[in-house]
């Protein structure tokens, strides 16, 4: 079985991989797509059980890349100023002083989101969508670049709120991580979680490289005409198959192609292929439908892959 990350030739990426791979058993899959999320500039929805390793992935991608890390743990009771910061009053200087929430790093982890109030979750939705928050009518823009990588328990959780469409849609992928292989699951029985290793986890790539390769990654892979009717073949349906009361928008459309880009630069293509479209749609796709409700309780992702059949792949 040939590893995931040997389909990757870009060194950089590939060190990245191998580094975390380490920390991560059995979770490339994960690392592999969260990190194109990264390099496409969106953001990443994970949905999944406790204690598979959402948070865990999410330190040591911020580890690896050498980004300021921050984490929100939500609860019922957070606040939106808990998220974003708010001004105090110095008393010395007889000024209000603007105090940054969690939100101002590189990397952000919202822990648990769908555990939040709807108010607070609100409180997201500029902050991802326009890289910067508003506070007493004041704007402060955000670091770059700005990541959100949002954890989520299953609906049917206790004491959960879910996400409105909207902020579904300013996820750029959701992902989840699953139960390891028996095999991953026994060297993690045997050496134990080695998250505080991470901590100390020197970077693999510079700020430059990162700034480098998420540049490069949408200006020099070509995408022809050819493959853009495919991917708005592809949306076209989501909008009008039977199956659905609401397909993509134009805003997943255009994740579509960003995140197609970036696995074609990962294997070291210049042009995107149809086969990188097909990659990453089901995981861009899925959490934007909305199946009528006879079809409520099929699989999102299932639908998205049975709709990929449907659109006949073009010949070169």
């Amino acid at each position: 079985m040939v590893a995931l990350s040997d389909s990757i030739v870009h060194p950089g990426i590939r060190r990245v991989i191998d580094v975390l791979s380490n920390f991560l058993h059995g979770k490339e899959q994960a690392l592999r797509l969260a990190l194109i999320c990264f390099f496409a500039r969106g953001h990443l929805l994970i949905e999944d059980l406790p204690g598979l390793g959402k948070t865990t992935l999410a330190i040591g991608i911020a580890r690896a890349l050498g980004m300021d890390f921050g984490r929100i743990q939500c609860t019922s009771d957070l606040l939106p100023s808990d998220v974003t910061g708010l001004s105090i009053f110095d008393q010395q200087r007889s000024i209000f002083e603007f105090k940054p929430g969690p939100i101002f790093h590189n990397i952000v982890l919202v822990d648990e989101i769908n555990r939040a109030p709807p108010k607070t979750q609100s409180a997201l939705l500029e902050a991802m969508g326009e890289k910067q928050v508003t506070v007493e009518g004041r704007t402060y823009p955000l670091p770059v670049p700005f990541f959100v990588i949002a954890t989520q328990n299953p609906l049917e959780s206790f004491g959960t709120f879910p996400l409105p469409e909207s902020q579904m849609d300013r996820f750029m992928m959701k992902i989840s991580i699953g139960y390891p292989s028996r095999e991953a699951e026994r060297e993690i029985l045997r050496g134990g979680s080695r998250r505080r290793e991470l901590y100390s986890l020197d970077p693999v790539l510079t700020q430059e490289e990162i700034l480098e390769i998420q540049e490069s990654a949408r200006k020099n892979v070509h995408v022809s005409d050819l493959v853009l009717d495919y991917l708005q073949n592809i949306v076209a349906l989501t909008r009008t198959s039977p199956l659905l009361r609401a397909g993509l928008s134009t805003r997943g459309a255009l994740a579509l192609l960003h995140t197609s880009r970036v696995d074609a630069f990962f294997k070291g293509k210049e042009f995107v292929s149809p086969e990188n479209i097909r990659s990453v749609a089901p995981y861009v796709i899925s959490h934007r439908i909305l199946p009528r409700e006879e079809y409520r309780s099929v699989d999102r992702m299932e639908v998205v892959r049975s709709l990929l059949e449907e659109v006949p792949v073009p010949v070169y």
